[in-house]
């Protein structure tokens, strides 16, 4: 399990894989489980991609600090590391997105 992402505001995924009250909860009615003890494939990928994006804001942060008190690389390094790491961030915030366009479009479709 990862520990929470103090940069993304504490996301705690454990709420998509069990729980009657969550969005993985929902699948019960479509006939599929998730369970406490699986863990699907989308949300190994979700954690996965959400841990590096954090981990691509963490070096950039550092090498950031560096650069202002000397200690650091060049300035060409951690401008690419920001560079990095912002479109890291800019792709998650579109997953995020289109993560939430489908889950509106489905619950709009009638069972």
């Amino acid at each position: 399990m990862l520990p929470p992402i103090q940069s993304f505001g504490n996301i705690d995924l454990t709420k998509f894989t069990s729980g009657a009250g969550s969005p993985a909860g929902a699948g019960n009615a479509i006939g599929g489980s998730l369970g406490a003890d699986t863990s699907s494939p989308f949300l190994d990928t979700l954690k996965s991609a959400i841990g590096t994006a954090d981990q691509l804001g963490s070096s950039a942060a550092d090498q950031v600090t560096g650069v202002l008190t000397g200690n650091g690389a060049d300035v060409h390094s951690a401008m690419i590391a920001v560079e990095k790491a912002d479109l890291s961030f800019q792709m998650m915030m579109q997953v995020r997105n289109k993560i939430v366009q489908a889950y509106q479009e489905i619950s709009k479709m009638p069972f």
